[in-house]
């Protein structure tokens, strides 16, 4: 599977997590979800750079 192809599939991941979260647990808790969705993107970015980047 080709760089691009791998970093698609995880952008997507990475939007499908955030979407499900919100839909799920937080509804109209405005605060809450923008603090849990800045720290999925955080997850996601350090577990990028550690795992992804250098392959």
């Amino acid at each position: 599977m080709g760089r691009s192809a791998v970093i698609v599939l995880y952008v997507l991941a990475l939007v499908a997590v955030v979407v499900g979260v919100d839909v799920l647990i937080f509804g109209h808790q405005f605060w809450a979800r923008l603090l849990v969705n800045v720290g999925i993107v955080l997850v996601f970015a350090a577990f990028y750079l550690r795992f992804l980047k250098g392959s």
